[in-house]
């Protein structure tokens, strides 16, 4: 359930049809979705290997970027995760919420302004402290499970089949496939995120090598199935053309099954659960902002905690503004290559980092688990996050060359803290 937790969004109510503006033929869009819950196994079970070599890393993955290269990498990380990975993950699910809530009321105020709105009031929620934050999640949890089973059932059950009256579609050619495909990936890998976060209660686990291996590999293996699921209902429904042509796929899907009610019942379910998703992000993050202000590379008051409600009011404030000038400045579309590039760039480097502890032996009095088939699956992952990075660097230029301009900038940043940093600062 953690890791299912971790992986399950707001964007599969979305990126079914970003998939079908990429790719269009009914194999391609489900068979890369297949290739994507692969991608994300591999790199789940380099995860825990990493969890359980530093356990009680609070941090994730700065700190096992700071123990396998340098302090400046992981400010790296750290800087990208608050102006452009979690913040753009924030802004993303923010404009999927927008998108259903305009489906929903008819409202006629910008997709923006609504994303906006939705952050800056859970920001508000979650600087109340941890357990309202909290309360808000796990009440958003089951709303979130209800919509995608309604979805697939009803969808299946009454939604009709547009398959068989859909146009022979035309398979590009190979190099333009290859394009394609790799275009497609960068929604997918935006949807299986998250992952990762199952490992960071490897330290609790009273057998981490069986447990952790075994809810890796369910987990995942769950989320693919649910998500080929609603994958194969939204084709079957719309077929590709229809799933190209909206953004609101699981909208379209009930409208067709069970009438206008229906596609208000799911837009309501999908909106209150990508609230729950936003509230996890926003607890979450500020362990990293406090890493680094404990490494005394940030702001000592982004890792001070209020009197009253001990949260970090500071670290979530910074946090929600950089979201929602994010969901501001894009689309969906865009603000997903925004995000995709330079998160995945850590995603290679985090899972290259396995071979230097391994090198150098750290961890490994703690080392409960590892990764089967390592160094050829390690290798794959590292290439394949590789692949995603230029695929979204092809299909985005603009929105690639200022994520990757917003995280080198950090360097300099880095060396100027480490030098003139004040000590109260």
């Amino acid at each position: 359930m953690i890791v299912m937790g971790g992986i399950v969004g707001a964007g599969i109510f979305a990126n079914p049809s970003e998939v079908a503006h990429r790719v269009h033929a009914p194999f391609l869009i489900l068979g890369v979705w297949v290739v994507g819950g692969v991608f994300a196994m591999w790199g789940a079970f380099i995860w825990a290997e990493l969890a359980t070599r530093l356990p009680a890393a609070e941090g994730g993955q700065y700190v096992y970027l700071r123990e396998a290269y340098h302090p400046a990498v992981a400010f790296v990380y750290g800087w990208g995760l608050l102006l452009v990975t979690q913040t753009g993950g924030m802004a993303a699910v923010a404009v999927i919420f927008a998108s259903y809530f305009h489906a929903l009321t008819g409202v006629g105020w910008n997709d923006s302004v609504i994303a906006a709105v939705v952050l800056l009031i859970l920001t508000g929620i979650n600087c109340l402290g941890a357990r309202a934050g909290s309360n808000v999640q796990s009440a958003f949890m089951l709303l979130r499970i209800a919509a995608i089973a309604g979805l697939v059932l009803f969808g299946f059950a009454l939604g009709g089949s547009s398959l068989k009256s859909e146009p022979s579609l035309a398979i590009p050619t190979s190099l333009g496939l290859l394009k394609d495909i790799g275009s497609a990936m960068v929604p997918i890998a935006f949807a299986y995120g998250g992952w990762q976060t199952a490992t960071f209660v490897a330290g609790e686990m009273r057998d981490a090598r069986r447990d952790l291996s075994r809810g890796l590999l369910i987990g995942v293996a769950g989320v693919v199935a649910l998500y080929l699921a609603v994958n194969f209902v939204c084709l079957r429904v719309l077929g590709p053309a229809g799933l190209d042509a909206t953004t609101t796929p699981a909208s379209d899907v009930m409208r067709a099954a069970i009438g206008p009610r229906g596609a208000q019942w799911i837009a309501a379910g999908i909106a209150i659960s990508t609230l729950g998703f936003l509230s996890q992000s926003m607890l979450t993050g500020p362990r990293v902002y406090y890493a680094m202000a404990r490494d005394g590379l940030f702001f000592a008051s982004v890792g001070k905690l209020s009197e009253r409600s001990r949260a970090p009011v500071i670290a979530i404030i910074l946090q929600g503004l950089a979201a929602i000038v994010i969901a501001c400045s894009g689309t969906y579309g865009q603000i997903l290559n925004f995000e995709v590039t330079v998160d995945f760039i850590f995603f290679a480097m985090t899972a290259a980092s396995l071979f230097v502890l391994r090198w150098r032996q750290i961890g490994s009095d703690t080392v409960t688990y590892r990764v089967p088939g390592h160094p050829f699956t390690t290798v794959l992952f590292v290439l394949s996050c590789v692949g995603i990075v230029g695929s979204a660097i092809v299909a985005s230029p603009p929105n690639s060359a200022i994520a990757l301009g917003i995280m080198l900038a950090a360097l300099p940043v880095y060396y100027y803290w480490r030098k003139f940093r004040p000590e109260d600062s």
